[in-house]
């Protein structure tokens, strides 16, 4: 992403497909999610990606994808999960599976399982299909699996369904205080 490039929305297949709309243009409501204003107060380089979520669908990272047009190992889908009973974000690819053993050994935890639906949306902040790493109500840990690293642009939830935030791996964990870590199954 060029230096110092903030804020831009592309909406259908693809980077720039509108211009460079400003934030504040978000959807037709002109809502920002907090996941935004952020990125925007920490002066990180991101693109807003929208598409239109299809009501019953349950697959969004993978709607997301395909929606936009981009390989499903750059969208990254954001997980809540309890090791050992305390709240932590598991951020994989859409094309894979999160190893809950991995995740354990990665947190020092003995367990891991997945966190209930009301209590992830609860601790975050967000609707479910609409989590976002970013600007959490609660700061969790966050873990990225290793893999983003070797793509330029990855793409995670914006803070709500039907917007996305492409950014750069390093700023991903730069924005969530995270870390790398071999998480996910393919």
């Amino acid at each position: 992403m060029p230096e110092g490039v903030v804020g831009r929305i592309c909406r259908g297949a693809g980077p720039d497909t509108h211009g460079p709309n400003l934030v504040g243009d978000v959807g037709d409501d002109g809502r920002v999610t907090p996941a935004v204003r952020y990125l925007d107060e920490c002066g990180i380089a991101y693109r807003l990606c929208e598409y239109h979520h299809v009501d019953g669908r349950t697959d969004f990272g993978l709607e997301a994808a395909e929606s936009l047009g981009i390989e499903p190992d750059r969208v990254l889908k954001t997980l809540v999960v309890l090791a050992d009973n305390t709240e932590a974000c598991a951020v994989v690819p859409v094309s894979s599976r999160l190893s809950l053993r991995a995740l354990a050994a990665a947190l020092g935890s003995r367990r891991a399982e997945m966190c209930p639906p009301d209590r992830a949306q609860r601790v975050t902040g967000y609707v479910v299909g609409g989590i976002s790493p970013i600007a959490q109500k609660r700061a969790l840990t966050v873990l990225v699996d290793e893999t983003a690293q070797i793509f330029d642009e990855v793409l995670v939830s914006g803070g709500r369904r039907g917007l996305d935030i492409a950014l750069a791996p390093d700023d991903l964990i730069r924005a969530t205080a995270g870390r790398f870590a071999d998480i996910a199954q393919f």
